[in-house]
This record gives structure tokens, C-alpha cells and sequence, in this order.
């Protein structure tokens, strides 16, 4: 610690305020979300007083200190916004008030993001509870230089800290930018091939089946087994089968969705579809699927490779188009089988689509090592600003 810099217990600083107040069941209420790892507060939610089962709760105010009782050791505390000021909190949170004559909440702030603060944090208290009380937040140490070297600190922190959020934006911003060349790649690939004599455009019953019945079609004993594909085991990133279920064939009803090796579902209510859920049917148990009602099912005929039609299906394009099909209540939109039979598609010699398969894997693969590499540089990137911040405080910038 820098020379002349004394080390004082919160307590000296810090008062914990302890003030409830009867909930108005006819006001809105903001209530504040204390993020971990020393992230800052921001809002939860705004909620009406009818809504809140607990009707005393805490008042908080702008540059109190806020700490959460249970989640104190894994980083859920910080200082209060302005625009938080006046949200409500319950007994499950403790407030305290600064001395701003002695210490500005913003240095309080910064330094709570230490690893000199958070070892403390970790070392007070039972190892069998994981709760904070009050007594031990008043208990932690904190440098106290004069008010205007710690200004002198917030600046510097203030500096340093964007800059490095600054970069981690510009990766992140990149990555966005790629991923959305993908997009713009089928995009191109497509306008340019519906030109091309060699292509076909038509609607998608013209090139593959839409919802197939399942009537005549299944050959499998009553104890024989087969996959189950829930809504939530297509990933919406990826877009294939994360994951599926074995269950006997006789389990399931006719209140299922059934498909085959190699055709292609995807949800068809929203927000599903909107996010891209779609796969490939693939390693299925017996060579067939059953799964949720929301599923639609496209079966790729002879002249088109099912890759070919998850691209399409998952293109934002696509998407979009289904969106403004869409029908039903709000909350229970969905994509209408008729929209699927008026679809227009491109379709290329299966050579084509082969290549051109070939060239947005390439593309998409290159985009997954670049979404890695920010993943990475981001983290240590946000590492840097705890040993920074600890620096500083050191009195070593």
C-alpha cells in the first residue's frame, strides 16, 4: 500500500441504514439486480406494489453501498445508481450510507473490485454459511488516502477501465459483423443464382415433402425403440440435435410431430423460429423421431440435399419471410403449413449446392475461431481491470 495511505475498517466510513417501509399496493416499484463478480447494480425489473408479496422493504438511495446477504462472496455488491434511486430491496440486502466527507463512493466502488477486497470478503464469516452480515462488511479494510488523491485514483481507473471495455467492444463488434457475413454470403449466393439457367425456383413441395404423414409409413414393432426430440434439444446456435430421448414406440401417441432420418424440422412457433431453431434429423434410434407438435417437417426429395434446406430455413431471410406469415394470438404465433407450400426456393444442380455447402462451412468454421478467440481475449481482457484496479490501489500507477 502506498506510503501514508492508512487502512481503515468500513466501519469508520460506513453506516449501515436499516429503514423499512410499507409497500403501496397502488405505485410501481423499480427493484435493483446486484450483478456478481463485482459488476455493478443494475435494474431488475419495475413491478407494481399489488405484486409484491413482502410488503417492508428497503428504500435505497443513490451512492449507498449495497450488499447481498447470500451472494456478498461471489461478488454481489456495489454502489447504488442514480437512476436506482428510490428502488426497493428486501431484508436480504443491507444498505449502508458513505461518509462523502472521508470517501468518495466511486473510489469505495472501484476498490470493491479488487482482489484485496473480494479475498476478504471470502475470508470473513463461517465456512459452513455462506451469508455476510452486517458487522462483517464493517469489518473489511479499505485504504483511506486524502479525498483528492482519491479522485486522482478514480480518473485513473476511470481511464483505464474504458479503454480496456473498449476493447473487448471493438472484438465483440467483430464477431457480430462476421456472423452476419454469413447471412450476407447467402444472400449474394442466392440473388445471383436465381439468374443462372442451371437453377430451379419453385415452391418447396415442388423439391421436398412438407409435414409428411406418418400413416403407412412406420414399420416398427410396438416394443421396438425409437428418439425422442424435445423442442428444447434443438440448439438454437448450432442448429443440430444437442441431444434426444429412447422411448418404445409404443409410448408414443399421436399428439407427436414423426420424422425420419435426414429431414429437416424446425420450430415453427415463435420465438423459436425467429431464433433459428431447426436440424437436421440425424443418429436417430431405428431411423426414426417423434417429437413436439411445434416441429415442421420438411422431407428432401431427389433434386435437393437436406443441408441445402436447413441452410435456407435457417437464413435470416427465410426467417423473416416466415415471421410476416405468421398467425395466431399474440404469445401463440406460428408459422402456417400454407406458408411453407407457397415458399419460393432456390434450388442449384446438387453439385452446386455441394460447393457452395462446402464454401459457407468453410466460412461458418472460420467465424466459430474467431468467435473463440474474442471469448478468450475478452476474458483476459476483463481479468485485467481486478490486477489494474489492485495496482492502483497499491499506490503502483
Amino acid at each position: 500500500m502506498s506510503v501514508g495511505w492508512t487502512m481503515v475498517p468500513l466501519g469508520v466510513v460506513l453506516r449501515q441504514r436499516k429503514e423499512f417501509v410499507t409497500i403501496d399496493s397502488l405505485m410501481t416499484y423499480k427493484r435493483p439486480r446486484v450483478q456478481l463478480h463485482a459488476k455493478g447494480i443494475v435494474l431488475r425489473d419495475e413491478i407494481p406494489g399489488t405484486l409484491i408479496k413482502t410488503k417492508q422493504q428497503q428504500i435505497c438511495h443513490a451512492d449507498e453501498f449495497l450488499v447481498a446477504e447470500i451472494d456478498a462472496k461471489v461478488g454481489g455488491y456495489g454502489i447504488v445508481p442514480e437512476f436506482l434511486d428510490g428502488a426497493i430491496a428486501s431484508g436480504h440486502y443491507f444498505l449502508f450510507t458513505i461518509n462523502k466527507d472521508e470517501l468518495e463512493p466511486r473510489f469505495l466502488d472501484y476498490f470493491t473490485r479488487t482482489p484485496s477486497f473480494h479475498n476478504q470478503v471470502n475470508a470473513q464469516g463461517s465456512t459452513n454459511y455462506a451469508a455476510i452480515r452486517p458487522v462483517d462488511v464493517l469489518a473489511y479494510e479499505i485504504p483511506l488516502p486524502p479525498i483528492h488523491e482519491q479522485r486522482r485514483l478514480i480518473a485513473l481507473a476511470e481511464q483505464l477501465t474504458s479503454k480496456i471495455k473498449e476493447a473487448i467492444r471493438v472484438r465483440q463488434q467483430a464477431v457480430l459483423e462476421a456472423t452476419g457475413l454469413i447471412d450476407s454470403t447467402i444472400n449474394q449466393i442466392t440473388a445471383q443464382g436465381t439468374n443462372n439457367s442451371s437453377w430451379e425456383v419453385g415452391t418447396i413441395p415442388m423439391f421436398a415433402e412438407v409435414n409428411p404423414s406418418r400413416k403407412g409409413q412406420i414399420h416398427l414393432d410396438l416394443g421396438d425403440m425409437v428418439s425422442f426430440v424435445p423442442m428444447k434439444a434443438v440448439d438454437d446456435v448450432t442448429g443440430t440435435i444437442a441431444w434426444s430421448e429412447t422411448r418404445p414406440f409404443a409410448e408414443v401417441g399421436k399428439g407427436y410431430t414423426w420424422f425420419k432420418e435426414g429431414d429437416v424440422i424446425f420450430a415453427r412457433i415463435t420465438p423459436c423460429m425467429q431464433n433459428g431453431k431447426a436440424a437436421i434429423a440425424q443418429n436417430l434410434v431405428n431411423g426414426t423421431a417423434f417429437g413436439s407438435t411445434e416441429f415442421h417437417v420438411i422431407r428432401p426429395g431427389p433434386k435437393v440435399k437436406a443441408e441445402w434446406l436447413h441452410t435456407l430455413v435457417r437464413h435470416k431471410a427465410f426467417r423473416d419471410d416466415a415471421a410476416d406469415h405468421f398467425k395466431g394470438t399474440a404469445g401463440q404465433q406460428r408459422v402456417p403449413q400454407s406458408f411453407l407450400e407457397q415458399k419460393l426456393i432456390p434450388i442449384p444442380p446438387l453439385t452446386e449446392q455441394q460447393r457452395i455447402l462446402a464454401y459457407l462451412q468453410s466460412l461458418g468454421n472460420k467465424v466459430k475461431e474467431l468467435e473463440h478467440l474474442q471469448k478468450e481475449t475478452s476474458a483476459e481482457l476483463d481479468a485485467l481491470i481486478p490486477s489494474i484496479l489492485d495496482r492502483a490501489f497499491k499506490g503502483e500507477l
